[in-house]
């Protein structure tokens, strides 16, 4: 064990507080590592291990038992953790549940959306995909030549070619 955190009279924490900075360099990527394994996200782990450090930093004061440490260092992990899902629960509200307006997209089932899905389905991915992008996404062409990699004339010249094959495969004319 570092001598610097075995010491009993813990000074008054100050960012250059040897002692705190044995912490951080014997425990940091055991923090981490625990971290990440609660929040699955390595940028929230990092998070949670800042503010951890500060917590544990803020109260170095506090702590008794030198040996508990690491186990401490975690119960404060564990806590942030929790912390972060009590600052995302949502607001309740006052508006009764009938006068929510009502956001259940309804599936259309008739003959015409079912021939124009499959229509839509037969037509070569490189057709289909920038329609779909702009009627059903409403990206422009620039936004879809941005996704697909292509130059905005070559996403019109394919969504004019997808809107003919649609056509032909509908068998409109005009």
């Amino acid at each position: 064990m570092n001598t610097a955190l075995s010491e009993t009279a813990l000074p008054q924490p100050t960012p250059e507080t040897p002692g705190f900075a044995a912490l951080v360099q014997a425990y940091g990527r055991d923090l981490h590592r625990y971290a990440y394994r609660l929040s699955g996200n390595v940028h929230t782990a990092e998070d949670l291990v800042q503010d951890t450090l500060l917590r544990a930093w803020r109260s170095l004061d506090k702590l008794q038992n030198r040996d508990a440490v690491k186990g401490w260092l975690f119960t404060i992990v564990r806590r942030e953790n929790a912390r972060r899902f009590q600052r995302a629960q949502g607001q309740v509200s006052d508006i009764p549940t009938e006068e929510l307006p009502d956001s259940h997209v309804t599936y259309d089932t008739s003959t015409e959306a079912f021939v124009l899905r499959r229509a839509i389905r037969e037509l070569p991915v490189e057709y289909r995909e920038p329609l779909v992008l702009q009627v059903l996404h409403g990206l422009s062409q620039q936004e879809i030549a941005d996704r697909l990699g292509l130059t905005s004339a070559g996403v019109g010249t394919r969504l004019f070619r997808a809107r003919q094959k649609l056509r032909a495969g509908l068998g409109e004319r005009g």
